[in-house]
């Protein structure tokens, strides 16, 4: 199961970033503005946020295998939609609904994960599949070069071809993934492990009551801090590369897949570790807030980056603190999983999204003013620097206790 997630992740992180891999060009060749670009990052993050409410309700209603399949279908259409045009106000039409089906991307794998997996193994397999999104990261800036230059078939070719993919994963998703209880291929003694938790059956959630949690304003304000640092990384890093170090389409590829490849280990070290301390018997709360310590402190560094005597420093610090983003994610991601009722993840999980959204437009509008006006890295960067640190800073003064959320207080929020 953590290997079909992955790969879904892996696409979804494909389809995401054909568009900032080819950024530079098409911005040379159309002549794309700085804030052009900013709006396109920001509508796209004002519908994923969105949508990311309704999908992770969604998903509570209709499980992770029929859910995850329309939302890959859509997003699929939206990322070949943008062959249709060369503007920046053309592509926001194209990211609408490729920004609609990923925002359901993280509310199903969760969903699966909470299916498939005990509490103490839930974090390593988010960080597991999550991993994904770094091996996307890592593959796109490799594969669209490829094809562009070296084959010579044109930016468009690089949507189609990615595109299709992602209908080949659709089919076999459809195909393989069942509830454990319902797949055949699930042994006795993997049934009990899995269910070793008690599971309640899916309930509907009264929607006004969950904001009165301070377990949701933890995940809540975790996301908002912390998502607009890994936007900006997604939708600017090869536009860095390229301005700071003045590097082409066909050379920017080998920086952003060294700086993907560190995040790939941070992500699977922050979900080992907390599970690693919780298996010598640490209490949830120190084994989490401990492991995002940790990988919060790799992203200070990144202060430094625009003042890096070489490319291959400034990718070394980028890759900390995207190594620090995902190992933190990875244990944030885990929050509605150990706090909140399975029934309820989806919705915990939208909510989430939702202001990790509202956090990337206001740092892509930051970006667009700094980057047209300042015309320098340097105070987007610092920002990242310190967002893990505040934002743990603020989730322990929310949730002093990693505990979850009171049964009393649940029958209130259940309608």
């Amino acid at each position: 199961m953590c290997g079909f997630l992955f790969f879904a992740v892996v696409l979804s992180y494909v389809d995401r970033l054909v568009l900032p891999v080819l950024k530079p060009d098409l911005a040379a060749r159309y002549n794309w503005s700085e804030s052009g670009y900013a709006d396109l990052a920001l509508y796209f993050q004002l519908v994923y946020g969105l949508a990311y409410v309704v999908s992770g309700r969604i998903i509570d209603r209709i499980g992770a295998r029929l859910g995850y399949a329309i939302a890959m279908a859509l997003w699929t259409f939206g990322h070949v939609l943008h062959i249709a045009f060369t503007t920046t106000t053309g592509m926001i039409w194209a990211r609408l609904p490729l920004a609609a089906g990923e925002a359901a991307t993280f509310p199903a794998a969760l969903a699966a994960v909470t299916e498939w997996f005990p509490k103490r193994e839930r974090a390593l397999a988010i960080g597991i599949f999550n991993a994904g999104s770094n091996v996307g990261a890592l593959v796109t800036p490799l594969l669209v070069p490829f094809i562009v230059v070296t084959l010579g078939m044109g930016w468009r070719a690089a949507f189609i071809i990615t595109g299709a993919l992602s209908a080949v994963w659709i089919v076999a998703w459809l195909i393989f993934y069942r509830r454990p209880r319902e797949h055949s291929r699930v042994q006795e003694d993997e049934l009990a492990w899995i269910e070793a938790e008690p599971t309640e059956p899916q309930r509907p959630v009264a929607w006004a009551s969950i904001f009165r949690v301070r377990q949701t304003w933890a995940y809540m304000l975790g996301r908002f801090l912390i998502d607009p640092v890994w936007w900006t990384f997604l939708f600017w890093l090869p536009d860095f590369f390229s301005k700071q170090f003045h590097l082409s389409l066909s050379e920017f590829g080998p920086p952003l897949v060294a700086v993907y490849l560190l995040a790939d280990g941070g992500s699977i070290l922050g979900g080992w570790i907390s599970s690693r301390l919780l298996g010598k018997g640490w209490s949830t709360n120190r084994s989490r807030k401990t492991a995002m310590f940790i990988m919060a402190l790799c992203a200070v560094p990144i202060a430094f980056a625009t003042m890096a005597s070489s490319m291959w420093v400034a990718v070394a610090l980028i890759g900390l603190a995207c190594a620090g983003h995902q190992g933190f994610s990875a244990n944030l991601y885990a929050l509605p999983g150990d706090l909140f009722p399975r029934w309820m993840v989806g919705s915990i999980v939208g909510v989430g999204g939702l202001s990790g959204a509202i956090g990337g437009m206001i740092m892509a509008k930051f970006a667009g003013i700094i980057l047209a006006t300042v015309g320098s890295y340097e105070p987007i960067f610092v920002v990242a620097a310190c967002a893990y640190l505040l934002a743990l800073l603020v989730i322990h003064l929310v949730v002093p206790r990693w505990q979850p959320v009171p049964k009393a207080v649940i029958e209130r929020i259940a309608k």
